[in-house]
């Protein structure tokens, strides 16, 4: 049997992981719910990785995805979108629609949302809140 040695960073990245996949298919429920196709998830940049993009009829819609566990003293999950993570998510939305071309569906209008959600200890949803046109 093979040993395998783990650090805490590793069994915290691990754990950071699991809850945002938790949390984006959460949020992909949610859109599909809303009528939205979902078009890509995770897809890496060299920025880093744009968490969804949906679209209906109208919107191609890029999406942030904030999961966190439990309320901390009334500070949401959307908190941690402020001005660098929205020009991120900005220059990673840029990379996706150069890559993607001039192929495929493309609604009339891009927007960029957010979604925060909130589990409870044992991965339970207690919260989704969805900002369309967030920033």
């Amino acid at each position: 049997m093979r040993r395998v040695d783990l650090t805490w960073r590793d069994v915290r990245s691990d754990h950071r992981q699991r809850l945002g996949a938790l949390g984006e298919t959460l949020a992909c429920r949610h859109l599909e719910a809303h009528g939205y196709s979902v078009i890509a998830r995770n897809f890496r940049t060299r920025h880093g990785e744009l968490d969804l993009v949906a679209a209906d009829s109208r919107y191609l819609v890029i999406c942030e995805v904030k999961t966190r566990v439990g309320r901390r003293a009334g500070i949401g999950p959307l908190a941690a979108v402020g001005q660098a993570k929205r020009s991120q998510v900005r220059r990673m939305a840029r990379q996706w629609l150069a890559e993607r071309g001039p192929g495929g569906p493309r609604p009339a209008e891009l927007r960029f949302d957010a979604i925060g959600i909130i589990l409870d200890g044992r991965g339970r949803l207690i919260e989704l809140d969805h900002v369309e046109a967030a920033f």
